[in-house]
Parts: structure tokens; C-alpha cells; sequence
């Protein structure tokens, strides 16, 4: 009986590590979608500091959830969807929904400066970052929460030349670099399972 118990915990344990192991295949995927995002937050500050629209980052976000939805739909049509990715999705989902909304908000209400832009997208992001993290049990990923983190806390201390700096270089290394990162991983596994398929 015990020896069937045994049995039963360890193929329980290589179910969720199987598990995990392809949520974080399927989140190696969608690197691109982190690099995209990456560009479109260089693209609206740009657009912000140097044309001094208040569009810029509505615009840009649309532009930018529009081209992730058409693109996400085209690859991932056809293809089997985890319970685990359905998650971490859903993580994604929210917070950009509601990042969205917040900002947005603030824009129009008067209320938007550079320190609390810094606190509600560093912790937002921080919290996304991680929470997918501790799901898949990504090192790689956790770092960014942190960085992201410490890249809202900086913004409400330093001035608004430091805090755009902070957000500058989280973006670089959380977004561009990461999402570089995940799609070679990504690339380097179809090399080696040509026939196998990706979700």
C-alpha cells in the first residue's frame, strides 16, 4: 500500500514538473511579445517627451494590444492551450487591461506625473513578472519582477530625470532583453524538436 502511495506522489510530482516545464515552453514563445511591448514603450515616451502628445501612450497601447492580439491569434491558432497557459495569460490579461485603464485615468484626470506613472507601472509590471515566475519557477522572470520593482520604488525617490531613467532601463532589461532571451530559447528548442508541436 505504501509502496503504491510512493508510486502515486511521484508521478504526481513529474505531472506538475511536466506541467511547469510546458508552461514555460509556451511562455518562451510569446518572447515576442515582451520585445513588442518593449518598442512600443520606447515608441510612446519618445512620442511623449518629443511631440508632447498626450496620445502618445493611449495611441501606442492600443496599437500595440491590437498587433499582440492579431499576431497571438495567427500563431496560436489550431494549436492545444494548458491549463497553465490559460493562467499565466490571464496574469498578463488583467494587468495590462487594467494598467491600461489606470493610466489612462490618470491622463485624463490631471492627476498623471512621472513618480506615480513609475509607482503604478513598476509594481504592476513587478507583480505580472513575478507571479508568472513562482507559477513556472523562472529564475530569469523573477529577476525581472524584482528589477521592475526596484525600478518603481527608484521612480518615486529620484527626480523625474532619474525616474525616466529607471523606467529606461527596466524596459531594456525586462522587456527587450528578456523578450530576446525567451524567443533564443524558444528558437534554440524548435531547432532541436523540428516535429514537434509548439504552443
Amino acid at each position: 500500500m505504501a509502496a503504491n502511495d510512493e508510486m502515486g506522489v511521484k508521478t504526481q510530482l513529474k505531472l506538475i514538473e511536466t506541467m511547469m516545464a510546458e508552461g514555460r515552453r509556451s511562455t518562451e514563445s510569446w518572447g515576442w511579445t515582451f520585445l513588442l511591448w518593449g518598442v512600443a514603450y520606447y515608441v510612446a515616451t519618445a512620442w511623449a517627451t518629443l511631440g508632447r502628445s498626450n496620445w502618445a501612450w493611449p495611441v501606442t497601447m492600443v496599437a500595440a494590444g491590437v498587433l499582440t492580439g492579431v499576431i497571438g491569434a495567427r500563431i496560436s491558432r489550431g494549436q492545444p492551450e494548458t491549463t497553465l497557459g490559460r493562467a499565466v495569460g490571464s496574469v498578463w490579461q488583467v494587468m495590462g487591461i487594467s494598467l491600461f485603464l489606470v493610466l489612462l485615468t490618470l491622463g485624463l484626470s490631471g492627476h498623471y506625473n512621472i513618480h506615480v506613472f513609475m509607482a503604478v507601472i513598476g509594481g504592476m509590471l513587478a507583480v505580472a513578472n513575478g507571479t508568472s515566475s513562482l507559477i513556472l519557477k523562472w529564475k530569469m522572470q523573477f529577476v525581472c519582477a524584482l528589477l521592475w520593482m526596484g525600478a518603481g520604488v527608484a521612480g518615486c525617490f529620484g527626480s523625474e530625470s532619474q525616474a525616466s531613467i529607471a523606467f529606461l532601463t527596466a524596459i531594456f532589461f525586462c522587456q527587450i532583453i528578456f523578450g530576446i532571451y525567451a524567443m533564443t530559447l524558444d528558437a534554440r528548442r524548435r531547432r532541436q524538436q523540428p516535429g514537434a508541436i509548439h504552443v
